[in-house]
């Protein structure tokens, strides 16, 4: 294993990017981006807090007491959980484990598309295209090229003009730009905004499988619980539009590895893609549509 922040599954020849991207370098980015976001309605309820807290406390002593946790064990609890924030990996670590569950609760009552976590690596105002663009991209970017389209529409149905289609993806070799070095800066990550139809066009290509960083805290953690690192292969895309709530999905390609035990648990039946060859004969296509909820 090299200690890299995330690596396409499949054989692939690595790039100094490969060699050098830790997870101490990911997870410290991923800290300093949350720390910079506006968070809404932050202001905590009093007594909100006291149930959450009390609760989740309690569940933590439950745990303590029908498994007899030892002090070692206490005591390595504590150094590890000093080490993940040190290694500024607390959003990995909430974003892989816990998001999927607070995902769940938050969309429940959603009529439209189905939504799934955000996870660690989203990056605000990527550059804006029109409705049928092309993510930026290196000239010799690899992966299989891939036509991403569809329709934004409204719960009944009616097209969602100037409907906002945010995207962002890792590479072929599972590197996503802005936290693995040497990539241009918005590599793979623009908004579209959709046309008078609601439709959109995105030329972009299929990203790879990639393990979450596995040379910090919460590789440490996988590691010791024999678990495995991989993510599925996806695309992300925060999905807009006036007077909508806003969607936040992940979508998978059917048949690919890991898809059936994500380590988020993000994946979704509704999620997952079929992409079928372009009639050009140059890589594949797929169409999936977008339906949002109004505010």
């Amino acid at each position: 294993m090299t200690d890299t922040t995330v690596r396409a599954e499949q054989p692939a020849e690595q790039t100094d990017s490969a060699v050098q991207a830790t997870a101490a370098a990911s997870g410290a980015a991923a800290t300093d981006r949350f720390r910079t976001k506006r968070l809404a309605g932050t202001a905590a309820d009093t007594e909100r807090v006291n149930t959450l807290a009390t609760e989740v406390i309690s569940a933590v002593h439950e745990v303590i007491r029908k498994h007899k946790v030892t002090y070692a064990e206490y005591d390595a609890l504590k150094a590890w959980m000093i080490q993940v924030g040190l290694d500024g990996e607390w959003p990995l670590f909430l974003d892989v484990w816990i998001e999927n569950v607070v995902e769940e609760v938050n969309s429940e009552d959603r009529q439209g598309s189905k939504g799934t976590i955000e996870g660690p690596y989203y990056v605000p105002d990527a550059p804006s295209f029109p409705a049928e663009a092309t993510l930026p991209m290196r000239e010799d970017e690899g992966g299989t090229p891939l036509l991403f389209q569809g329709r934004v529409t409204s719960v009944d149905g009616t097209p969602l003009s100037g409907a906002k289609v945010e995207m962002w993806h890792a590479d072929a070799d599972g590197f996503y730009s802005q936290y693995a070095p040497g990539l241009p800066e918005w590599n793979l990550r623009c908004t579209v905004v959709a046309d008078e139809e609601g439709g959109f066009r995105i030329h972009t290509v299929e990203p790879a499988p990639y393990q979450i960083p596995t040379d910090g805290s919460c590789g440490r953690l996988i590691a010791a619980a024999g678990w495995h690192a991989w993510r599925p292969a996806h695309l992300h895309l925060k999905v807009s539009a006036p007077g909508h709530q806003l969607i936040t999905t992940q979508l998978y390609f059917r048949g690919g590895s890991h898809v059936q035990d994500d380590i988020a648990s993000a994946v979704k039946p509704e999620l997952i893609l079929a992409p079928a060859p372009a009639p050009s004969g140059d890589g594949n296509e797929v169409t999936y549509d977008f339906v949002l909820d109004r505010a």
